[in-house]
């Protein structure tokens, strides 16, 4: 982060805190909630064009500490990944014969932040924070690489008992999941001007909510400035019962970008989601159709989302972190079973996912990918095994992905 970034979040934080002891409520018994998270991962990539495979054993730690005092919340966390070997490509380790695989070495201040609830159906938060909006298909934190996605940012977030909600984010800098060592394309924290708000109530159909998000990003590099865009949508997500047994689970969002503030292309692009699902008992089945739509067919003019969880979406291989210049639809069906208490688990959680990929213009066929994974949980702890598997065709190269991922949690 630039200087002026660090003095910027340094001064909200005191400033806020200083009110904050000036409160009568600050004088309340105060509580400390301890935060600590462990996580130890392995990758593997076998991806077409490089002469190894790449096996990427890291450890993540997370602690920290809640201290809650009447209607105030500070928040401190530090993050760590600690790489236990060196058979991959992290970005920055000089292992270009590796594919990479984006979890470099890190430590870092990971949250600071104080909030405030003392206000009727409103909360108020400053500082170093997480942020997750809806699905996270345009904000959110990218839970799974080991160094998560954070914002330093003033989110106010207002909810009534009638169901409506209000959600108004600026953020001055986002603290990327390349961590201290980020440069260029990859930096550490991207710095400009933020804007993210939501607006949502429940009816008849489902939860309706609609959306921006602004980004302006004022970073020196042409890759980043080619980032910042508007964009504006609306989605509705709900579910209706089909029988005692079963319900319909459905989601739709519709959304229009456009360049703007340093982007130098000129362009409008849409998205599309249409999905449905049926839940019964401890099956769920899913069918959806994600479109990120393309202008004029040349680079950086199709739909993307840059801060979003990218990796939740359109396969785990991460092909499509990117939306390609010819845009990009993806249809893709998924089926999943729960059971609970078996096999001396609290819940074990197998699903099976598959893509086939083509592009919004030109009628390309990108690929076709299959996912599948098993998460097991036990108390605090969550044992996972995944894997994507990418069939090229007109797009990327063939590429297999594995992982065996074991984390506990405070």
């Amino acid at each position: 982060m630039k200087q002026k970034g660090k003095r910027r979040l340094a001064a909200m934080i005191a400033a806020a805190a200083t009110s904050a002891m000036a409160t009568p409520a600050f004088a309340e018994a105060t509580a400390v909630t301890p935060l600590l998270d462990l996580r130890v991962r392995h990758e593997f990539v076998d991806q077409d064009g490089f002469a190894d495979e790449a096996n990427a054993t890291t450890l993540r730690a997370r602690g920290g500490a809640e201290a809650s005092m009447g209607a105030w919340r500070l928040l401190g966390e530090a993050e760590a990944t600690v790489p236990l070997n060196h058979d991959y490509d992290s970005g920055f380790n000089g292992k270009a014969g590796y594919p990479l695989v984006s979890d470099p070495k890190n430590l870092e201040l990971n949250r600071l932040q104080l909030q405030y609830r003392g206000l009727a159906r409103t909360v108020v938060t400053g500082g170093r924070q997480r942020i997750l909006i809806e699905d996270q298909r345009f904000v959110g934190n990218s839970g799974w690489r080991q160094n998560e996605q954070t914002f330093d940012a003033v989110r106010l977030e207002y909810a009534d008992p009638k169901g409506l909600k209000a959600d108004l984010t600026y953020s001055w800098s986002v603290r990327t999941i390349w961590g201290r060592d980020g440069v260029g394309g990859r930096q550490q924290a991207v710095d400009g001007n933020y804007l993210f708000a939501n607006l949502g109530h429940p009816t008849p159909i489902g939860n309706v909510s609609a959306f921006a998000v602004l980004i302006d990003q004022n970073e020196q590099v042409v890759s980043l400035y080619r980032q910042s865009s508007k964009t504006l949508g609306i989605r509705v997500a709900g579910a209706k019962p089909l029988s005692k047994a079963a319900k319909l689970t459905y989601a739709f969002s519709f959304a229009s970008q456009a360049d703007y503030q340093r982007n130098p292309n000129d362009y409008v692009s849409n998205y599309l989601l249409t999905e449905a699902g049926v839940e019964s008992g401890p099956w769920k089945l899913v069918l959806g159709r994600e479109v990120l739509g393309a202008d004029k067919g040349v680079a950086f003019t199709s739909f993307q989302t840059p801060l979003a969880t990218l990796h939740k979406f359109n396969g785990w291989a991460d092909k499509f972190l990117t939306a390609p210049p010819n845009g990009l639809r993806d249809l893709y069906a998924s089926v999943a079973y729960g059971w609970k208490k078996q096999f001396g688990f609290d819940s074990i959680g197998p699903a099976v996912t598959y893509h086939r990929y083509r592009s919004d213009r030109l009628g390309q066929h990108y690929g076709n990918e299959w996912n599948a994974i098993i998460a097991a949980k036990k108390g605090r702890w969550t044992v996972t095994a995944k894997y994507a598997g990418y069939d090229a065709r007109q797009f990327a190269t063939d590429t297999e992905k594995a992982w065996l991922q074991v984390e506990w949690a405070y």
